[in-house]
């Protein structure tokens, strides 16, 4: 299927005849584009004020003269110059029908295209050091990366999901002298409890069951704990262990999926590091300097060089990820995304200047990266700051707790990713058009209700004659319906899945319109099957962007 809107198309193609006979030599990038205001038509075309430079003749003119050149069509009712040389076009409702055979026989590849076959994009989202359970920034990178990831796939990409973590840093290091402070006996508080130190409850559990010898199973990783309270390594691999366990369910509970679990500690035992930081010097990008090695990304933009390679011999932060990243080219992705927090804004720069640096083929440009905000939390017109379980934040399971796995994912991708969100657990929780999950599956669980009632077969409406949609809130739901491939594919290319909610909301709100001013179960055979047509074609293109978005279609409410 197309990506593109098949009406939009098919004006092009009638402009694209006439221009041949006005202008066959000049080079048009023609723009179709739907009216702000319905009163100027259902699609508009500037290609008259596109000629009119080149050909050094008046914009109105050129648009008189284009359509009086374009080919008679059944699909346009009339066509008109309301100003300048903008040409609006008002369809046929007949152009409109089309849509509805269209969409129920794509079923449920409607909005689905091949575009992107023979590319692989690589997302690498959420990224948790295994340190604590998973909080709600999580939640939202993890809603966002998982419908980038539906998105994409949607537009015929090969996609790789990954998560992408540390398993040796001072983090980490904190995170076993916690769980060995918890298994002495010691607590928060005490006065031999680490300075630095994780406080939740989870921290009392990881050390319990160390000391009971138990193992613990993630997707990556398994082991069986020592037991022994002093032996630091086992415990640090026992909690990173228990930890990723824990993230799993998260993970599990938000229907969120990996295909590959990355650690940072494997760059430096496969050389990675050491090979990059080689490649770099080779390259003559590098000076040392105050006994560090010293990186030039000012010839790539960046607003002072980075120092790579401390004077105690180890190595910054952003030298692992640019071998990171130049293993993700290696391993054959044209197209690498990146979800991660606001306070990795200041990486971008410097990761990118040491892929130009080293080298190796990688585009500018190359990874592109979704900044998120963080989440907060309100309920019962109060911000919840903490959890018992995490000690000092909301975790991403209590907020499935307490609302549901749609709603969180629904609302936590409902805004630009830049933008700050408050998630209010009350409105996530109501059952009534102000909670716009809600609104959505509702509009689907009342179609369904409309096919219970009616108890036909769907293969009746195949053959339905569409002539009977002719009421305003049918063409508006048509016009909307054939919006959705067109949507689906600027969400992919803008990493913008908002976008889709948006649009959602919108078709929704379009359904209720309808459902509200017309009745579907008529005694008229052929208006009966015409309206059920219709709203199977909407089921269709609903249960189609809730599963890019991960949410359900309940056919109950």
């Amino acid at each position: 299927m197309s990506n593109t809107h098949p009406l939009k198309e098919q004006i092009a193609l009638l402009i694209g005849e006439a221009l041949e006979t006005v202008a066959p030599d000049a080079a048009v990038s023609l723009e179709i584009e739907r009216p702000k205001n319905p009163a100027h038509g259902d699609f508009s075309s500037n290609a008259a004020m596109q000629l009119a430079r080149p050909l050094k003749k008046n914009p109105r003119e050129l648009a008189q003269l284009l359509l009086t050149e374009l080919p008679k069509s059944p699909l346009i009712a009339r066509a008109e110059i309301p100003c300048a040389g903008f040409i609006n076009f008002h369809l046929a409702p007949a152009a409109w029908h089309g849509v509805v055979p269209q969409i129920r026989a794509a079923g449920a590849q409607f909005g689905r295209c091949d575009g992107g076959r023979g590319h692989k994009v690589l997302v690498e989202f959420v990224s948790a050091n295994p340190t604590g359970p998973l909080h709600v920034g999580h939640g939202r990178q993890a809603a966002l990366g998982d419908a980038i990831c539906n998105l994409y796939a949607a537009q015929g990409w090969s996609v790789y999901r990954e998560f992408y973590y540390n398993d040796a840093g001072v983090q980490i290091a904190t995170l076993a002298s916690s769980v060995q402070a918890r298994a002495k006996g010691l607590r928060p508080g005490d006065a031999e409890w680490p300075e630095a130190a994780y406080n939740g409850d989870y921290i009392a559990d990881i050390a319990a069951d160390f000391l009971a010898g138990k193992t613990v199973r993630s997707d990556d990783r398994e082991f069986t704990a020592s037991g022994d309270a002093n032996d630091l390594d086992s415990i640090r691999q026992f909690a990173v262990a228990y930890l990723r366990h824990e993230q799993d369910l998260d993970l599990k509970a938000f229907a969120v999926r990996f295909d590959h679990y990355y650690l940072e500690s494997s760059l430096y035992t496969d050389g990675r590091v050491k090979a990059t930081v080689g490649k770099l010097v080779a390259a003559g990008k590098t000076y040392e300097q105050d006994g560090a090695l010293w990186l030039r990304t000012t010839d790539y933009g960046d607003d002072k060089d980075r120092v790579m390679k401390k004077s105690d011999g180890s190595y910054t932060y952003f030298v692992p990820d640019v071998a990171y990243h130049i293993a993700k080219w290696e391993r054959g992705f044209d197209r690498a995304i990146n979800i991660q927090g606001t306070d990795h804004h200041g990486t971008i720069a410097r990761v990118r200047a040491g892929l130009q640096a080293a080298n190796v083929g990688i585009p500018q440009g190359y990874p592109d990266y979704l900044l998120h905000t963080m989440v907060r939390v309100m309920r019962s017109g109060e911000e919840v700051k903490i959890s018992k379980r995490a000690g000092s934040y909301v975790t991403l399971r209590d907020l499935i707790e307490w609302t549901s796995k749609d709603a969180v994912r629904f609302f936590l991708i409902s805004r630009k990713a830049d933008t700050e969100y408050i998630f209010d657990v009350d409105l996530a929780l109501a059952r009534n058009n102000d909670n716009p999950v809600y609104y959505v599956q509702y509009a689907h669980a009342r179609i369904c209700r409309v096919f219970e009632e009616w108890g036909g077969q769907a293969a009746a409406l195949d053959a339905a004659d569409l002539s009977p949609l002719t009421a305003p809130h049918e063409l508006a739901l048509l016009q909307r319906l054939a919006e959705y491939p067109e949507t689906v594919a600027t969400a992919a290319r803008e990493l913008a899945p908002h976008l889709l909610v948006h649009y959602l909301q919108t078709l929704a709100r379009d359904f209720h319109a309808w459902y509200n001013a017309e009745k579907f179960l008529v005694d008229n055979e052929a208006t009966k099957l015409a309206r059920l047509a219709l709203a199977d074609a909407t089921r269709i293109a609903i249960v189609n962007g809730l599963a890019l978005l991960g949410v359900s279609a309940p056919e109950k409410m």
